[in-house]
């Protein structure tokens, strides 16, 4: 789904006032969908959260039945309150956090390590019941080749992380629109 600047923006200022509300009380902010329809389409998104660079809440959905913006603003909230890595984000900590938001595509079957596009191609593992998933920019943010990405998508899921040299893992591939507060702020 391709975003424009204008519905990037409200996206993150939905995410930014529904974490805002937890500390607050206030109601959910609602979209205009007859002025953004896009954000009317059902998509999946992750919200990921940074204070000082460093990865602060990472919540998201890989598919969702509800509107993009609905997903946007549950997501950011359980971002913030229940990635069960962190404490609950306080409120002191509302001016200092970056808000990222992946908007994902549907995903696919990907058969083969050599098809996988680093920066491109997020991916979920499905492997022995468990699953895990590492978003497009996980590796370029990490500095990381592909069979890096391979053993910590393979940890994420709780495997070893070598599994993927063993068995041909269970793959799927999606791409995300990703963009922030901070980039849109520089543009």
């Amino acid at each position: 789904m391709e975003l424009s600047k204008d519905e990037k923006r409200v996206l993150l200022n939905a995410a930014r006032k529904s974490i805002e509300s937890i500390f607050t009380g206030g109601e959910l902010p609602k979209c205009d969908y007859t002025k953004y329809p896009s954000l009317k389409k059902e998509s999946g998104a992750f919200v990921t959260l940074t204070e000082n660079g460093m990865l602060r809440g990472c919540i998201g959905y890989i598919t969702s039945d509800k509107p993009l913006y609905e997903t946007v603003c549950e997501a950011a909230v359980h971002a913030a309150q229940n990635d069960p890595r962190f404490e609950p984000l306080r409120r002191s900590e509302l001016p200092l956090i970056n808000i990222e938001v992946s908007v994902l595509s549907e995903p696919f079957p990907m058969p083969s390590y050599d098809d996988i596009i680093l920066g491109k191609h997020g991916l979920i593992v499905e492997e022995k019941g468990r699953r895990g998933l590492l978003l497009p920019q996980v590796p370029l943010e990490y500095n990381m080749n592909k069979e890096q990405y391979l053993e910590a998508l393979c940890q994420k899921a709780g495997l070893p992380s070598d599994y993927w040299k063993v068995k041909q893992l269970n793959l799927y591939a999606f791409t995300a629109d990703v963009f922030s507060e901070e980039e849109l702020e520089e543009k």
